[in-house]
Parts: structure tokens; sequence; C-alpha cells
């Protein structure tokens, strides 16, 4: 699958899960404001808010390719917020690239242990290791 693909797939993906956010039991939620915006190059822009609480925005760009194997991507940032069944905000920035793929910040994720010191010390060590001798078929 093609890695325009796969953000397109991704950006997809997070606006179905803002949309999918829990709504008031007594009303449908509809929207308030919406906005959209393509341009030739790739480059979009989108942003919306419903009644509920649920607002959400992205920019998005294409970058294109520099090598012969490589398939042009759409390097995209945004944020969407929404209220949670217990009443906490939940409010989420995120950019997906091709370098770093989807790259999730907000205060209700969980964070990751630390590095154990000897793994650690092994990534730095491999980080400025010389490159393994290419075999030749």
């Amino acid at each position: 699958m093609g890695s325009i693909k796969r953000v397109l797939l991704f950006v997809l993906g997070v606006a179905a899960t803002a949309l999918a956010a829990p709504q008031k039991s007594d009303e449908t939620a509809q929207i308030i404001s919406q906005d959209f915006d393509q341009q030739v190059d790739g480059s979009y822009r989108f942003s919306y808010e419903t009644d509920n609480g649920i607002k959400a925005e992205e920019t998005g760009t294409l970058k294109k390719a520099t090598g012969p194997d490589a398939s042009d991507v759409i390097v995209a940032q945004g944020a969407f917020t929404y209220t949670a069944p217990d009443g906490t905000v939940i409010a989420l920035n995120y950019v997906a690239d091709d370098e770093g793929g989807f790259k999730p910040e907000g205060a209700h994720l969980p964070t990751p242990p630390p590095i154990p010191p000897a793994i650690q010390k092994a990534l730095e060590y491999l980080a400025t290791a010389p490159p393994p001798p290419q075999s030749r078929n």
C-alpha cells in the first residue's frame, strides 16, 4: 500500500474516531461549522465543530518523493477535542509523516516507561557504529 494511501487512511480514521466520540444521549449532534480547502498542489486544510463539543482541524501538504523507489506522501498535522463519558476533555494533537509516522500528543495518553540503561547504551553504540559490509550476490 502506498504511503499516500496509508496517510489518507489514517486521516480518515482520526476523523472517524473524533466523530465516534460519545455524544449527548438526548439529541443528535449537529455540525455548527465546517471548512475545507483543497489546493491543486495537493495541500489541504479542514476543520469542523459540532454542537456537542467535538472540534477537529488538520492541514496537509504533499511531500514529493526524492528517491527512485520512494513515493509521494502527505505530511499532516492536526488536532481534535471531545468530552469523554466521565466529563474529561480529551485533546489530541498529532503529526503524521513518512519519517516518524503518526506522532500523537495528549495529556490523556500514557507515557512510555524509561529505556533501561543497558539498552540505551546499546542503542547509542549502534547509532555510531559503521554500517555492516554489504554482501554481493
